[in-house]
C-alpha cells in the first residue's frame, strides 16, 4: 500500500512533465541537441554537507567538492543527455537548523533532486523536500529517517547494514564479542543487529558497552571490553569520530600480546584514519572493517580518481578513500542513469521520482550491487523500508591499507529483516 501510494501521489509530475516535453517538441524547442530546435534545458541540483570545524564537528566538506568535480567533468562531456549539470551546494552546518536551511534552498531553486549528500538531521531536512516533491538521492546514511521517507533513494544499507554485516566478519574467528557503541537511541539498535548475525552463526550474545558520544577518553569501557572479550575474542567499536578515541584508550592498556582482535565499520574507521595514525605502525593494523563498498586500492574506483586527478584542480577537501566522497560519486551515477533513461528535454522534479520508483536500473561498475528502488526491491523491513541495497563488504587493515577480505559483497538483507 505505501508503495503504491507514493507512486501515485508523484504521478502528477510526471504528467507536467510529459506535457511540457511534448510541446517543447511539437513546437520545436525541445530538440535533442545537435538538431535543428534548440539544445536541451539545463538540469539543476544540490549537495549539502557540513563544513565545519572543531573538535566535537563533523566536516564532510569533500562531498560537495566532489560534486562539483563531477559537473566539470560531465559538462565537459556534454552534460548528462544533452542536459547541462548544474551543481549548487549548501553548508549544513552539522544542525538541525542548517540542514532544514539547505532543504528550503533546494526547495526555492527548484532543483530536480538533493544528490550525494550528508546530514545527521533528517527530520529537519526530509518535510522541506516532501513538501516541494524533491527526491533525496543517495545520502550518504547518516540519518535513520533517509531510510524510511518515501522521497529518498539511498544507496547502501546504511548503518544498520554495516554492524548487521560486521556481526557476520566477526563470527568467523572470534568466540566471544565485546561490543562499545554510544549511548543513545541509535545506539540501542546496534546490538540487535549485532547479535542477530552472531546467533546465526551459534555464537552468544555480544556484551554490550554503552559509552557517551562526546567523552574525551573511554578508560573503563576499553577495560570493560578487554575483560569480556578475554583470549582469542573481539572488540568492536561503533563510535563514529569518537572511535579512534576509544581505540586509543584500548591500546593504552598495553594488551597487544592478548589475542583480542579489535574491529569496526567504515564510518568509524576507514583509510584516512589509518593514515592519519600511522599506516603499518597504526593501532587499527589488522582490524577487521565492514564496509558498504570496495576497498578504497579496488580498481572498480579508478575512474573516479582519474576524474578527481583531472577536474578536482588540486582540492585537497576530496579524498578519494573517503567514504562521503565515495557514497557522492555513487549518488551522481544514479542521477546520470535517471535522466538518461528520461530522456526529456526538460527535467523535473517529480519526473526524476517517477523514474527511480518506476525500476530504472543504475549500474555503478561493481561498486554497489544493481540499483534499483521499486517496491518489490526494497528490504521490507518497517524501520529500513527504503533500503534496497542489503549488501556490505568484508575489509581488513593489512600493511596499513584497507584490503579486502573477502571476494564480493556480502548481502545481510535476512538480519535487517530479522532485527527489524
Amino acid at each position: 500500500m505505501t508503495g503504491w501510494r507514493r507512486l501515485t501521489s508523484l504521478r502528477p509530475y510526471e504528467l507536467v512533465t510529459s506535457a511540457v516535453a511534448g510541446a517543447l517538441l511539437i513546437s520545436g524547442c525541445g530538440s535533442l541537441p545537435g538538431t535543428q530546435g534548440g539544445s536541451r534545458e539545463p538540469v539543476t541540483v544540490m549537495t549539502w554537507a557540513p563544513d565545519t570545524t572543531g573538535a566535537d564537528s563533523v566536516n564532510m566538506a569533500g562531498m560537495p567538492a566532489m560534486a562539483r568535480t563531477y559537473a566539470r567533468w560531465t559538462n565537459e562531456r556534454g552534460g548528462i543527455g544533452g542536459h547541462e549539470l548544474r551543481v549548487l551546494t549548501c553548508n549544513e552546518q552539522d544542525t538541525a537548523e542548517g540542514a532544514s536551511k539547505c532543504a528550503r534552498r533546494a526547495a526555492d531553486e527548484d532543483v530536480a533532486a538533493v544528490v550525494g549528500s550528508y546530514s545527521r538531521h533528517g527530520r529537519a531536512f526530509l518535510a522541506p523536500l516532501e513538501a516541494a516533491g524533491i527526491p533525496y538521492i543517495g545520502g550518504y546514511g547518516a540519518s535513520a529517517d533517509e531510510f524510511t521517507s518515501y522521497l529518498s533513494y539511498p544507496v547502501n544499507g546504511g548503518l544498520a547494514a554495516l554492524v548487521a554485516g560486521n556481526g557476520e566478519q566477526l563470527a568467523a574467528g572470534c568466540e566471544r564479542v565485546a561490543l562499545v557503541r554510544p549511548d543513545t537511541l541509535v545506539g540501542d539498535s546496534l546490538p540487535g543487529l549485532l547479535d542477530v548475525s552472531l546467533s546465526r552463526n551459534e555464537l552468544p550474545r555480544s556484551h554490550d558497552i554503552r559509552a557517551p558520544e562526546e567523552a574525551t577518553s573511554y578508560d573503563f569501557q576499553a577495560a570493560e571490553a578487554a575483560e569480556e572479550a578475554g583470549e582469542d575474542g573481539c572488540v568492536t567499536a561503533v563510535l563514529g569520530k569518537r572511535t579512534e578515541t576509544f581505540f586509543d584508550s584500548f591500546r593504552r592498556l598495553g594488551r597487544e600480546d592478548s589475542g583480542v582482535r579489535i574491529a569496526s565499520v567504515l564510518g568509524s574507521v576507514g583509510q584516512p584514519l589509518v593514515d592519519r595514525t600511522g599506516g603499518r605502525n597504526s593501532p587499527f593494523e589488522g582490524a577487521l572493517v565492514t564496509g558498504w563498498y570496495p576497498a578504497p586500492g579496488d580498481a572498480r574506483w579508478n575512474e573516479m580518481r582519474e576524474v578527481i586527478r583531472k577536474y578536482a584542480f588540486g582540492d585537497n577537501r576530496i579524498d578519494p578513500e573517503d567514504t562521503g566522497v565515495q557514497t557522492t560519486w555513487i549518488a551522481y551515477t544514479v542521477l546520470r542513469a535517471v535522466i538518461e533513461a528520461m530522456d526529456r528535454p526538460e527535467i523535473l522534479a517529480g519526473g526524476v521520482s517517477v523514474g527511480l520508483n518506476r525500476g530504472t536500473e543504475v549500474d555503478t561498475g561493481g561498486l554497489t550491487p544493481v540499483l534499483r528502488w521499486r517496491f518489490q526491491d526494497a528490504v521490507g523491513a518497517p524501520d529500513y523500508a527504503r533500503v534496497v541495497n542489503g549488501q556490505v563488504t568484508f575489509q581488513v587493515v593489512r600493511n596499513g591499507r584497507l584490503t579486502s577480505a573477502k571476494e564480493g559483497f556480502v548481502d545481510v538483507t535476512e538480519t535487517l529483516l530479522d532485527a527489524g
